[in-house]
């Protein structure tokens, strides 16, 4: 089974990375641009078949491992 997991700062965060490129854009004259935030993507391939089983182990991987939870919220996805 695929697994998608997204992760992302939660609001409020300061996002350094995002407002250097956000800077640079609006250098470049992409001034449309209001806000830029850096996330990140987790693809993997579990042995499961349940996808509530899959949910839950892979929430368990990223409480432990894959996200900061004191800054960080995460999205799992099943991949279809």
């Amino acid at each position: 089974m695929k697994i998608i997991v997204n992760i992302q700062l939660k609001e409020g965060v300061l996002d350094p990375q995002g407002k250097a490129i956000h800077h640079a854009l609006n250098t470049l004259n992409f001034n449309e641009v209001n806000d830029v935030r850096i996330a990140k993507q987790i693809v993997m391939q579990i042995d499961e078949i349940d996808e509530e089983k899959a949910k839950k182990r892979v929430a368990k991987m990223c409480e432990e491992l894959l996200a900061n939870t004191v800054i960080e919220n995460y999205e799992i996805e099943i991949a279809k």
